[in-house]
């Protein structure tokens, strides 16, 4: 066996100890809905049922409470007096009742302005939706991002390169041709760009002002929007065209789960597991974009064209229906929403897809690049060295050979 394998242990223990360290850290996170709903309740008892200092410190805690008797206490105006008695006037509605019928969406009102969200004049989830962006998407997605470049560094460091273990042959195999590369390289592209674009966005303001000010900020935020939103479009196209072109070689299949097995013999130099054009940690790969292509996609369209596809509400009645929250032991998510909350969901599931899919990229870069000589290759001239090819893609190169030895003519 090779020495290589040290590496591999030094690795997996890394690995073990960040996954115990985030369990740890989670058990050891205050419990969100870790309300005493029975002590807030009698709290409410001496002042006649209105919210308390209690219920105030909750929510400033950022607890979930049963505020039922708030967004319930809205008047009724049937119950006024008729405008010939003593006080007919004032109707059966108080101030507060209305502004809190307002606050909960539940007035009966109507906008001189015309647009799906245009009846909604009050709406404090926006503060909820910011700090949920700030300090759970923000924070972990950045640890997310930092996580895996130091495990591939600490993989490099420990690992090295995969080399090509056997002689080079110095003959060159077409892998890929320029229709490939160039779906390749769109789709990448285009995915670079919108990456980048998209971190600026979310940590450009409390990063990048104190750098470059607010007006050389405020530029490229602008342009940055302008370029996520419209080089969205080509990397949509690049997804379908790769999704076209390879489907037909990413089909599971018995050697997967020999390379599986072996895991591809990327931690011991003289394991080389037969495979096809594609061996089974790029199937994973290719299945994986797009399942996180369609999450961004279609969260992307619905940002792109607001508050035309209401559909977090049935995604989260769907959610609830099949229970898996509880599973976890987390409550029910909300499914009557308002038009910007709808936005707001919209963007911080479009956040997630976006954090998972940027981490599993950038494995995906370093195993082209620095992580296994030639490569890169394949998609940079289309060519790779054939003892690569025999080393990595056995049951291909075969193919190829065999394509190759028809196509001649018999003597």
């Amino acid at each position: 066996m090779s020495n290589r394998n040290s590496g591999f242990g030094a690795f997996l223990a890394l690995t073990v100890v960040v996954v115990v360290a985030a369990l740890v850290a989670s058990l050891a996170a205050p419990d969100a809905n870790g309300v005493d709903e029975a002590a807030l309740a009698a709290a409410r008892e001496a002042t006649g049922g209105a919210q308390t200092r209690e219920d105030i410190m909750a929510r400033q805690r950022g607890l979930s409470i049963d505020d039922t008797f708030r967004s319930s206490a809205i008047g009724d105006p049937a119950a006024g007096a008729a405008p010939n008695q003593q006080l007919g006037t004032l109707g059966g509605v108080s101030d507060p009742e209305l502004w809190r019928a307002l606050r909960y969406n539940s007035a009966d009102i109507n906008a001189s302005a015309r647009g799906p969200a245009t009846n909604v004049l009050i709406q404090d989830g926006g503060m909820t939706w910011l700090n949920f962006r700030e300090n759970i998407i923000a924070k972990w997605g950045g640890w997310l991002l930092l996580g895996m470049i130091g495990l591939l560094g600490f993989f490099y460091l420990t690992r090295g390169r995969v080399p090509i273990a056997g002689e080079k042959t110095g003959r060159l195999v077409l892998r890929f041709g320029s229709l490939d590369r160039f779906c390749h390289w769109l789709t990448a592209s285009s995915f670079l760009l919108l990456g980048i674009t998209g971190l600026i966005s979310m940590y450009g303001r409390p990063w990048l002002i104190s750098i470059m000010g607010k007006e050389a900020h405020a530029d490229l935020a602008h342009w940055s929007k302008l370029i996520h939103n419209s080089v969205s479009f080509a990397f949509i196209l690049g997804v379908i065209l790769i999704f076209l072109k390879w489907i037909r070689f990413n089909i599971p299949n018995m050697n997967d789960l020999r390379w599986l097995r072996v895991m591809g013999g990327l931690f011991d130099d003289s394991i080389h597991p037969p495979a096809g054009k594609f061996n089974a940690g790029q199937k994973i790969i290719f299945w994986s974009v797009m399942l996180m292509s369609a999450g961004v996609v279609a969260t992307g369209i619905s940002l792109l064209l607001p508050f035309r596809f209401a559909v977090m509400g049935d995604i989260f009645a769907w959610v609830n229906g099949i229970g898996v929250l509880s599973w976890f032991g987390f409550g029910e998510l909300p499914v009557h929403l308002s038009p910007q909350e709808e936005m707001q969901y919209t963007q911080i599931v479009h956040a997630v897809f976006a954090f998972l899919f940027m981490a599993m990229i950038i494995g995906h870069i370093y195993i082209g690049t620095l992580g296994m000589e030639g490569a890169f290759d394949a998609m940079g001239t289309g060519y790779v060295e054939e003892q690569w090819a025999r080393e990595h893609h056995s049951i291909w190169l075969e193919e190829v050979k065999a394509d190759e030895r028809a196509a001649q003519p018999a003597e």
